[in-house]
């Protein structure tokens, strides 16, 4: 199971708030443990069934990485191209740009994030 949404800003939010819980006692490990678990496969179930978007991406690769089925790129100059929500093009200039792909046990369970 991938926790690579847990560094997304809702899954910085929810680790912060699971661990005041902790602290002020409102919360045992193990549910906070099981919290993450669930937002984890929730996360990754969202954007298995949810999104429909590609996006396009030109730009210089400066690195590029694969370690234990993770892939790493690194792109400056980049040029990211997708649809809004109302179906219009949008284009946006980036300078750098991170790309992380989890190799899937599945094609279904790609996991990519962007930053």
């Amino acid at each position: 199971m991938a926790t690579l949404y847990r560094s997304s800003g809702i899954g910085k939010c929810l680790v912060e708030t699971l661990e005041e819980m902790l602290e002020n006692g409102t919360l045992t490990a193990e549910l906070a443990f099981q919290v993450l678990l669930q937002f984890d496969a929730s996360m990754a179930q969202a954007f298995r069934t949810r999104v429909k978007n590609k996006v396009s991406i030109k730009g210089h690769l400066h690195t590029y990485n694969f370690c234990n089925h993770v892939w790493n790129f690194s792109v400056h100059d980049a040029v990211v191209r997708y649809q809004n929500n109302i179906g219009a093009t949008v284009e946006e200039n980036v300078d750098r740009l991170k790309i992380v792909a989890c190799d899937p046990k599945s094609p279904a369970d790609l996991v990519i994030s962007i930053s």
